[in-house]
């Protein structure tokens, strides 16, 4: 009898305990926490395709380590402690996905998923935190104001979506910026989703919690792009609930205006043109729901700032590379990263995108789709952007993400 099939996950190797194991985590967020597996449970766990049983495992076992037998008990406890965590496509997982797809759809508020987890959760201790990003080493050396400015909002600001940690400096650079020009009324929010589901845009008419406050969705504008979707906009709503690029850019808008600004939270997930055979602009789906973007921005006109939450290279074994971090893969990084940002700064989204494909996005740029949709939906403006800062973290499983911060003031 053939043996379950493990879902879709994310793996990557770390160290433990001087020991080299396999990180299972589940990139949906069904399963909060992540699962460590020895090597040898890690390539049994590869086996579980649905169709093999417990002889066809034992037998690929013992061709890949010389040999060796994987008996029978040992096998059902590695299947028992993956269905467990909820790893397995079983009818416990199916269950238990039900249950939270159930618990946000029917909710209006989306919550804050990573409070507690990348940042801090009660409200002051969140303030405090933030006020650290502003003056740490690499950020602008300022906290905020008591107001903000009163000029013309930001008409795009491009950020991280790494987590706050790591780059919390480099938030604060581009966030103060925006504090000190001018309180938008409306943010349009780009974000990556990271899940990617097979449509190029995810909506949600949900509300975004932060421990800082409520930010409202503009509702009457996410109903309005809806309209522009020859898809359903909401098939693969689920994916907001646990996305981090959109919910660390509206904790900042929260500490910095509280909820005085509305969001539209607009996931990015697959034009269709990353295989390298087309470009977004070619893609009727893509343009037209940009081009609406672009008509209800235009219609807001001075009030509406555009953010898009968008990382730039994954580079390093945890990405899948078979190589190490050096200063030369580094500046190797930096070099390509930089070509693709001078056409950002010039506003001209087809040529980031040609850009970043030439080597078929080798770097991973998962910012991509959500930079390309920012700039194709303030088009009308001409005037350049300006580089704020560029910088990358290490993967502490191995490899560097970077990422950028860009002004259209």
């Amino acid at each position: 009898m053939a043996l379950p099939a493990l879902r879709n996950i994310d793996a990557f190797p770390v160290d433990h305990a001087g020991q080299r194991f396999v990180c299972l985590r589940d990139p949906e967020g069904f399963v909060e926490h992540p699962m460590l597996l020895t090597p040898a449970a890690f390539f049994v766990a590869l086996q579980l395709d649905g169709q093999n049983d417990v002889v066809d495992i034992q037998h690929a076992f013992a061709s890949q380590f010389g040999g060796q037998l994987l008996f029978t008990d040992d096998l059902y406890k590695i299947v028992h402690d993956l269905d467990a965590q909820g790893f397995l496509l079983t009818e416990r997982f199916v269950h238990l996905r039900q249950r939270v797809e159930e618990a946000f759809l029917s909710a209006a508020t989306r919550p804050a998923y990573l409070a507690g987890k990348s940042y801090p959760e009660q409200p002051q201790a969140l303030r405090t935190f933030l006020q650290q990003q502003f003056l740490r080493d690499g950020g602008p050396g300022e906290p905020l104001g008591a107001r903000s400015g009163d000029g013309v909002p930001v008409r795009c600001l491009i950020a991280p979506h790494i987590d706050l940690h790591r780059g919390g400096h480099a938030y604060a650079r581009a966030y103060l910026q925006l504090f000190k020009q001018g309180q938008p009324e409306v943010v349009v929010i780009f974000g990556v989703a990271h899940v990617s589901p097979p449509v190029p845009f995810i909506l949600t008419q949900k509300h975004f919690d932060t421990p800082l406050g409520r930010l409202d969705t503009d509702c009457d504008i996410v109903q309005q792009l809806a309209s522009a979707c020859t898809w359903d906009p909401y098939a693969y709503e689920m994916v907001h609930r646990t996305e981090h690029s959109i919910e660390f850019q509206a904790v900042m808008l929260s500490y910095l205006f509280g909820s005085k600004v509305r969001i539209v939270p607009i996931l990015c997930g697959t034009f269709g043109s990353e295989v390298g055979t087309c470009e977004p602009g070619a893609l009727s789906d893509v343009t037209a729901f940009l081009a609406a973007c672009r008509d209800l921005v235009g219609l807001l006109g001075k009030r509406a700032s555009i953010i898009a939450g968008a990382d730039l290279a994954h580079v390093g074994r945890r990405f899948g590379d078979p190589f190490e971090i050096d200063d030369t893969v580094v500046r190797a990084v930096a070099s390509r990263d930089r070509e693709d940002l001078q056409y950002v700064t010039a506003g001209d989204a087809e040529g980031f995108y040609r850009s970043v494909m030439q080597d078929k996005n080798q770097r991973r740029i998962c910012g991509l789709n959500c930079i390309y949709a920012s700039l194709q939906t303030m088009r009308q403006s001409h005037s350049a952007g300006a580089l704020l800062h560029y910088d990358y973290a290490h993967d502490p499983a191995g490899g560097i993400v970077s990422f950028a911060d860009i002004l259209f003031a």
